[in-house]
């Protein structure tokens, strides 16, 4: 595994701090693998390190709950200050008592958890002020690029389109071994961490709901245009089950939902917004007869690099016509539309038009598969390839 010092430079400021390091993110995006890590740095200072993984079922015996996660960290630990590393935590019982307790007595503590439910209303509550919380995400192109060359592999930029970036997937190579490993984490992620968490009832309902909001990433969607997709399929449900189901998605991680911001009413747009998948697999293997929608997935690599990179990102209502993404950080805004080709002059019109009435004092850029340079005076193009590999806009 590569080095995620983009990550653990985050971290790394908070190492001796007393608050709780909660270090959250979808399943298999390496959020085991940066814990390890942090824990070897902290090891060339000190040896007062304790580490548990409650994905170990002989672990979890043994530590089932808080107060037996107390007793094994008071009978175990050193004299002076202990760094507890805990895996997976939110498979113990009132794991959140005992890591309010374990801080008190001069211990750092760091947790990592599938589940956002670690940071839900009634957690939040109790962590008040107690917690930092550092989310991770599967790799970038930059981090694919490092990882597959560490492997003695190669991985195309069609590649990530397509597969995106669990780190896992970039050990196989078949389509066919790729495929497996994806549903067989789909199927753990939808059933395991979902339906039975949420004691979801209605299991082929929240299915056929999930296919088609995976399928649908980088669209604009609202719960009422769910529901009525769900209507239409003969099967009944209420829109607050659809936006509790939405919900549920995002605790796991799945997907993200991103606001419109109208220039009209100077606002966002409460009642819809674009969702984009933390990963563009869960698309992919939706996609039937290798018929891939490059397309919106390359719109979503869009969404998830800036993201990265630290930029905070809204989808902006130019007046009826959508850019994709405003995107700010330092002050700095820049507008940005993305597309897979602008090569067609119909393409060329509507993707540029776009900005129509976009004062010049912003960065107006579209990024685009193509390999010819389409900047003018005023929009900047920026060729896919060369966007993935950059730091900043």
């Amino acid at each position: 595994m590569i080095y995620r010092e983009h990550y653990i430079k985050q971290v790394r400021e908070f190492y001796d701090s007393d608050l709780i390091k909660i270090i959250v993110g979808i399943r298999r995006c390496g959020k085991s693998v940066i814990l390890e890590q942090i824990k070897e740095e902290i090891e060339q200072k000190t040896p007062n390190i304790i580490s548990l993984n409650f994905e170990d079922k002989r672990i979890l015996a043994t530590i089932p709950n808080g107060d037996s996660l107390i007793d094994y960290v008071e009978k175990n630990k050193k004299d002076g200050k202990n760094y507890i590393f805990l895996d997976e935590i939110q498979q113990i019982d009132n794991w959140q008592d005992a890591c309010k307790t374990l801080r008190l007595y001069d211990n750092s503590v760091f947790i990592t958890g599938s589940n956002s439910k670690l940071l839900s209303k009634e957690f939040t509550k109790e962590l008040s002020g107690r917690y930092v919380s550092f989310k991770i995400r599967p790799f970038v192109y930059k981090e694919i690029l490092e990882y597959t060359k560490k492997l003695e592999k190669s991985s195309s930029i069609t590649d990530y389109l397509v597969w995106g970036g669990f780190p896992k997937i970039f050990e196989f190579d078949t389509e066919e071994a790729k495929i497996r490993y994806l549903n067989d984490l789909d199927d753990t992620i939808v059933i395991n961490d979902l339906i039975n968490r949420y004691k979801i009832k209605k299991e082929k309902l929240f299915k056929s709901f999930v296919n088609y909001v995976l399928r649908s990433n980088s669209r604009i969607m609202s719960a009422k245009s769910i529901h009525k997709y769900i209507k239409n399929k003969n099967e009944t449900c209420s829109i607050n089950t659809i936006i509790k189901y939405l919900s549920c998605l995002e605790e796991a991680y799945i997907i993200e939902n991103v606001k419109r911001y109208s220039l009209k009413t100077k606002s966002e747009l409460a009642y819809y917004s674009k969702i984009y998948n933390e990963d563009v697999a869960f698309n992919s293997i939706r996609c039937a007869d290798n018929r891939y929608d490059l397309t919106h997935n390359l719109e979503n690599i869009v969404y998830n690099e800036l993201i990265y990179m630290g930029y905070n990102v809204t989808v902006f209502d130019n007046n009826g016509k959508e850019i994709d993404f405003l995107a700010q950080k330092d002050n700095k805004k820049y507008y940005v539309q993305v597309a897979y080709s602008v090569a067609d002059e119909k393409a060329y019109s509507r993707e540029f038009g776009a900005f129509a009435n976009i004062d010049n004092l912003s960065q107006k850029i579209i990024i685009t598969n193509d390999d010819i340079d389409y900047s003018t005076s005023t929009i900047k193009h920026i060729k896919l390839k060369d966007f993935l590999v950059m730091e900043n806009l």
